[in-house]
């Protein structure tokens, strides 16, 4: 059915929970995980209608800082995939917004569904928040499980 599922994630323990469904679910059907953090790219501080220098917030400094949380959180896919007995592989991209991210990586990689956990938020919380498990659901060619 999948040979290769699509693991998102944040680092969040929201997006553990769907990151340890969708490990269960490779399993049970043989399958391989490809974890992918998403990192926004570098924005500079603005305040009003000037640039303001902010010590340590220089492009490198923040891809120092963006990609030593995506290791970690990417390490704790390897982890999870690694009790299970799951092949896994992982990758951080730069992408705005994350789910056009999330579905660069889903095709490059070839993956047959993208498994993701939600906070499940309805009416205006959801509106106003706006989310981006609902954007790969609206985006998506290839299924997408939700965990909530």
């Amino acid at each position: 059915m999948f040979r290769k599922i699509l693991l998102p994630l944040d680092g969040s323990r929201l997006a553990m929970k769907g990151v340890k469904a969708g490990v269960r679910l490779a399993r049970e059907l043989g399958a391989g995980v490809v974890g992918v953090y998403v990192i926004a790219p570098f924005s500079p501080p603005v305040y009003g209608e000037a640039a303001m220098y902010v010590p340590g917030a220089t492009p490198q400094d923040y891809r120092k800082i963006t990609e030593k949380s995506a290791k970690k959180a990417l390490a704790t896919v390897e982890i999870e995939a690694g009790a299970a007995g799951v092949a896994c592989e992982t990758q951080f991209v730069t992408a705005a917004p994350p789910w056009q991210g999330i579905l660069k990586v889903a095709r490059a990689r070839k993956c047959d569904a993208i498994v993701m956990a939600s906070h499940g938020r309805g009416g205006i919380g959801g509106l106003l928040l706006g989310s981006e498990t609902n954007a790969v659901l609206a985006h998506s060619k290839i299924p997408v499980l939700v965990c909530r």
